[in-house]
């Protein structure tokens, strides 16, 4: 295998989400590290600043045009095709691809000029938590099979041991290759970011991160919150719809505790406010991997999750564990309580595993099975 690779990475869009903060970082890496990296994204979107030295394209579509719409899909796949004909034309083939998100891999999937033994897509949810559950009979049934028809017999890579378990036991499927490889943090980069001046500085307060969602159970945590007794205020740093946070809002002031929540919407480097935060809580029912709890710990703030369905119980080992809740107000509200007054020691050894050279090299490894 030669020293350098040329990778390719699609995703649909790079909006302020967890996943598109992953490919960044992931594509930043193997750079540094001498190989080319190439990023196609499938809709002109984009609320980060892009690496230095990635090539990055827009593959453009037209959402208003009918007939397309109804081949969406294999419509977009075809203008995919035509961009990565022209990239390889121009500088050598694609040495491995990977595909972020579900929609991508529907685009991806439909490749005809990318091998399939070269494709790798990147799971980053638990499926049935995301594309199952509010679906019901003969819906459920039809978007599970979608599903196992779509990542059978393909190379997948998931985030965590959760995420892959739910794709092979609850849509039955059986991949070609299948590898769990945690995703990448730059320490240095997080640790020289939480540097930056921030107004909560010296304040005692606990911070949520993450944005306004049903999924992400924020009226859990409200709820916990109140429970706690904790008189520190929670500051809760992510976007959502106005209804959304309109709720919650409500729900702050139905608890009494709305004097003491503080919104304040999507910040692009939240690390300032983890860092002197005095603990981080998440609250969801079900997390692919849970970025920020190790970019909390990078920070050295302690952190208390749900036992959910997906990352954080892989990251919340050892003495960590202790911030592992159950998925009921009470127990979040009790475990809030605990490492807020007897916060756990957080040691170099709980975080080796998710370095972005150990990760970037992981993902390089995979090229050999591609080849």
């Amino acid at each position: 295998m030669k020293n350098f690779m040329r990778i390719l990475m699609i995703i649909d869009g790079l909006p302020g989400g967890g996943a598109e903060k992953v490919l960044l970082t992931l594509a930043q890496g193997l750079a540094q590290q001498g190989h080319q990296v190439s990023i196609f994204s499938l809709r002109a979107v984009c609320d980060y600043v892009l690496p230095a030295g990635i090539e990055y394209q827009i593959i453009p579509h037209d959402p208003h045009s009918t007939w397309k719409k109804l081949r969406e899909l294999s419509y977009r796949a075809r203008a995919l095709d035509m961009a990565i004909l022209t990239a390889q034309q121009s500088n050598g083939v694609f040495d491995v691809v990977f595909s972020h998100l579900h929609k991508t891999d529907r685009i991806v999937l439909r490749s005809r000029v990318i091998s399939p033994e070269r494709i790798w897509v990147c799971l980053h949810t638990i499926f049935s938590s995301g594309y199952l559950s509010h679906r019901k009979g003969f819906f459920h049934w039809l978007k599970r099979k979608k599903i196992h028809a779509l990542y059978q017999n393909r190379n997948i890579i998931a985030v965590s041991h959760g995420v892959l378990d739910d794709m092979l036991h609850t849509f039955k499927v059986k991949p070609r290759h299948a590898e769990v490889i945690y995703n990448p943090f730059d320490f240095s980069a997080i640790r020289r970011l939480s540097e930056a001046p921030c107004e909560l500085d010296g304040q005692d307060y606990l911070i949520h991160v993450g944005r306004l969602h049903k999924n992400k159970r924020q009226d859990r945590l409200l709820r916990a919150y109140a429970d706690s007794d904790i008189q520190a205020p929670l500051v809760i740093l992510g976007k959502g719809s106005d209804i959304i946070r309109g709720c919650l809002q409500s729900l702050a002031k139905a608890l009494k505790i709305s004097e003491r929540v503080i919104f304040k919407g999507f910040d692009p480097n939240p690390y300032p406010y983890i860092r002197h935060a005095r603990m981080l809580i998440l609250s969801s029912d079900s997390e692919g991997f849970g970025n920020v709890l190790v970019e909390s710990l990078i920070c050295h703030t302690p952190v208390v999750s749900t036992r959910c369905l997906g990352g954080p119980v892989e990251i919340l080992h050892g003495d960590l564990s202790a911030g592992l809740a159950n998925l009921t107000s009470d127990s979040l509200a009790k475990t809030m309580r605990i490492i807020y007054n007897n916060p756990p020691l957080i040691v170099s050894s709980h975080l080796q595993l998710y370095e972005i050279e150990t990760i970037c090299q992981q993902y390089i490894a995979l090229a050999k099975i591609s080849t």
